[in-house]
């Protein structure tokens, strides 16, 4: 029978070691470097803390090692799948690791994304895994001196607080703005939501690929602060067509916004492509599957999280991590709602 163990509080290591019958430092030894003790000292260890339901101290282990095993990863939505397929992706290389993967979500928020920061790096993380390259002055400057590897995703740039794995968003919605004049459509819209800095190089990407033919309009431009959905897709088709009725194709900021459009122009009675263009952006699975098939720019979502983590694990590793910066491009990917030529 497991021994009592007094007051109320969390089990200690002194507790795991009373319960082992072995010394404490013996099971720091076998829960920070195995390899140090017997097998069989592991398994009467590995019982102890079972039975005691022991969890090792992040901050106690930081102190002793001056890292913990926690390696941050901060994203402004867990529910979207773009950023899920990322963290899908970190996950798949993290697991072959020692090290634990924290996730935080920052909700678009600069604030909460400083305050998640200082929350992480009290835990002296191994590494941090931060999306963007949009922080405010309080987290860019914690990021800079961040005393551990430190890599930016989903996006590039030309400066790095450390290594950086993503794309340019400005000019994959400038190829898709190209593709939709190149099939034809000659009054192109935008739509976006949520108004961040990567929707806006998006519509940026958008405008450069079009003012040089002459077909851009700031009046065909829609751009919600609300979170982005299908039905608002749908309803900022309908505010599209009120504001220029003579409107023939959009780009959409993602791939949620397409599908509303889609949805709108069925129930409208407009024929998808040939009287209305749709692309949308990230391509999830469904746009291969929706009927029409949705052209959309394929960004490498899965891709920027595995080499986020193989970065980080090389460095704590003392190994090459490879290039600092990391393009890995877009794919316009045309389906038949812009099969129009």
């Amino acid at each position: 029978m497991a021994r009592k163990r007094r007051g109320s509080g969390n089990p200690t290591i002194m507790d795991v070691a009373r319960e082992a019958g072995v010394s404490a430092i013996t099971v720091s030894r076998a829960l920070r470097t195995p390899g140090r003790v017997s097998a069989d000292t592991r398994a009467l260890v590995a019982a102890a803390v079972r039975t005691m339901g022991y969890t090792p101290d992040p901050a106690a282990k930081a102190l002793a090692s001056d890292r913990s095993d926690i390696i941050g990863v901060l994203v402004p939505s867990v529910t979207n799948s773009v950023f899920s397929d990322t963290l899908r992706g970190l996950f798949e290389v993290s697991e072959t690791s020692d090290f634990r993967v924290q996730i935080a979500n920052t909700r678009y928020s600069q604030a909460e994304e400083e305050r998640l920061l200082r929350s992480f790096l009290s835990q002296r993380p191994a590494g941090l895994i931060v999306t963007g390259v949009d922080q405010a002055a309080g987290s860019a400057a914690l990021l800079r001196d961040a005393p551990c590897p430190v890599v930016q995703i989903t996006e590039i740039g030309p400066a790095p607080f450390d290594m950086m794995v993503g794309f340019s968003h400005t000019q994959a919605a400038r190829a898709a703005s190209l593709h939709l004049s190149a099939q034809g459509y000659r009054r192109i819209g935008f739509l976006g939501a949520r108004r961040d800095e990567r929707s806006t190089r998006r519509l940026s990407g958008f405008r450069a690929g079009l003012e040089g033919q002459g077909l851009y309009s700031p009046a065909r431009v829609l751009f919600s602060d609300q979170p982005s959905t299908v039905p608002l897709g749908a309803a900022q088709l309908g505010e599209l067509l009120t504001r220029d009725p003579q409107a023939d194709a959009v780009l959409c900021n993602n791939d949620d916004l397409a599908l509303g459009v889609l949805f709108e122009c069925q129930r409208r009675g407009i024929d998808v492509p040939r009287g209305f263009g749709i692309c949308g952006f990230n391509d999830i699975d469904v746009m291969a599957v929706a009927h029409p098939s949705l052209t959309s720019v394929r960004t490498p979502r899965l891709e920027v999280g595995r080499q986020a983590m193989a970065m980080i694990l090389a460095r704590l590793a003392d190994q090459d991590p490879g290039p600092m910066v990391r393009d890995l491009g877009f794919d316009l990917v045309p389906r038949d709602s812009t099969a129009r030529i």
